[in-house]
């Protein structure tokens, strides 16, 4: 057993603090979680089994994919990302046990892009008092934006009041004497879809709102309501899976109303996993949906993010949860590399209020000091013979609704997708 002789001084003492500090320094920073010299590690919780697997679980694969590209290049300020990815199955018990072991186990930098209201709800307090950076959350919740009570806890979606008022303010434009009816899930997830088409069309203008849970396995009750109460337009809260049986629901009852889609249930080709490759462009034919991030059908990010797909994502199917999941990846290594040299907590979190952070939407992005949400803008989408793409003006959405078409501002493609 080793033998210390004790400081007898308080310039010793002194002299050994400043040695600590100097073994700890960033570059390298053991004081700083999850930063090395060589790397930075980062976590997430996500749905890779259990109810929104489909379509979702895609997400962390093509962010990791991206970080490989990422790190293949050089890393950001010389360093890997290391990215570890916890199953939740979208239980919030799950979510807790996951995000509690990402913390106090692996010490990660920072917890990003952890997916769904009900999961990451159930985390928010615990990353706040623990003043982990709780990047871009994958969840329109308006929750993830109060940057007086939550500090360090960012959006990434477009949140879901502006995709229903988005969708809404098409549907009437497009028919403005439309019989428009909600189906939402039973959180925040349609309560905000419903908030949002009400801000456009009124609250007492809606033939019906129905709901689900994330158990149900059938959605024939809610859907025979819409059907009796002659709805033409279904403006849909929906994840993936539900989209999908209410669509398929619907034409077992030989009902073919137009769908209109939150961007997180409206991915084409996960639908089409659904439904089928032969039915999909039938029964999807022309469903609206709203997006912010760069288009499946082509341009320059799109040609990026399907090579590292191919090289870094073993060809995986490629999907707008593809897209959704690279942009990110591609936010947050543009926030590490504006968080330093030798990034902390502090200036990583910095780095996203600075305002200065662009993205790769097609509009531009929120974030500053007294707002936590990323993008308040959305494009109308539309499905057409089984391709998905921008089809439709732009709209933005203030607090309390008002909507308002603007332009897009596409970001471009610089540096061969990788911040500097």
């Amino acid at each position: 057993m080793r033998n210390f002789r004790p400081l007898r001084s308080a310039a010793a003492l002194a002299a050994a603090a400043l040695a600590v500090t100097a073994c700890s320094t960033p570059g390298g920073d053991e004081s700083v979680p999850g930063v090395t010299d060589d790397t930075v590690t980062i976590g997430t919780h996500q749905p890779l089994t259990g109810p929104a697997a489909a379509g979702y679980s895609a997400i962390s694969a093509a962010t990791a994919a991206y970080f490989e590209y990422v790190n293949a290049k050089g890393g950001i300020n010389g360093r890997d990302i290391e990215y570890l990815v916890k199953d939740d199955a979208y239980d919030p018990a799950a979510t807790q046990t996951a995000v509690r072991e990402l913390v106090t186990e692996d010490e990660v930098f920072a917890i990003v892009n952890g997916l769904g209201t009900p999961t990451h709800t159930s985390v928010l307090d615990y990353l706040d008092q623990q003043g982990v950076p709780d990047l871009f959350v994958s969840s329109g919740s308006l929750t993830w934006n109060q940057p007086r009570v939550y500090e360090n806890t960012f959006a990434f979606n477009a949140d879901y009041v502006t995709e229903g008022a988005a969708l809404a303010q098409y549907a009437t434009e497009q028919d403005p004497d439309a019989v428009i009816c909600v189906l939402g899930q039973d959180d925040d997830y349609g309560a905000g879809i419903t908030e949002g088409v009400e801000a456009v069309v009124g609250s007492n203008e809606l033939a019906e709102v129905q709901e689900y849970s994330v158990s149900s396995e059938d959605l024939t009750a809610q859907i025979g309501a819409m059907m009796s109460a002659g709805c033409e337009v279904n403006v849909l809260g929906t994840i993936n899976g539900f989209t999908a049986m209410a669509v398929g629901t619907a034409a077992q009852m030989e009902w073919f109303p137009k769908w209109f889609v939150s961007s997180s249930g409206a991915d084409y080709p996960t639908l089409a996993g659904y439904l089928g490759e032969d039915l999909a462009p039938v029964l999807l034919q022309g469903m609206v949906s709203v997006n912010y991030l760069p288009s499946s059908a082509g341009g320059e990010w799109d040609a990026l993010f399907r090579q590292i797909n191919d090289e870094y994502n073993d060809g995986a199917p490629y999907t707008g949860n593809t897209i959704f999941g690279m942009s990110v990846g591609h936010l947050f290594a543009e926030a590490l590399a504006a968080a330093g040299d030798d990034p902390t907590r502090e200036s990583l979190v910095a780095a996203v209020e600075s305002g200065d952070l662009v993205g790769n939407g097609i509009v531009p992005l929120s974030y500053s000091a007294d707002d936590h949400a990323a993008y308040r803008a959305v494009g109308v989408t539309v499905v057409n013979e089984g391709v998905q793409d921008y089809a439709g003006p732009v709209y933005e959405v203030a607090a309390g609704g008002q909507v308002t078409a603007i332009e897009a501002s596409p970001v471009p493609l610089e540096n061969e997708g990788i911040p500097g």
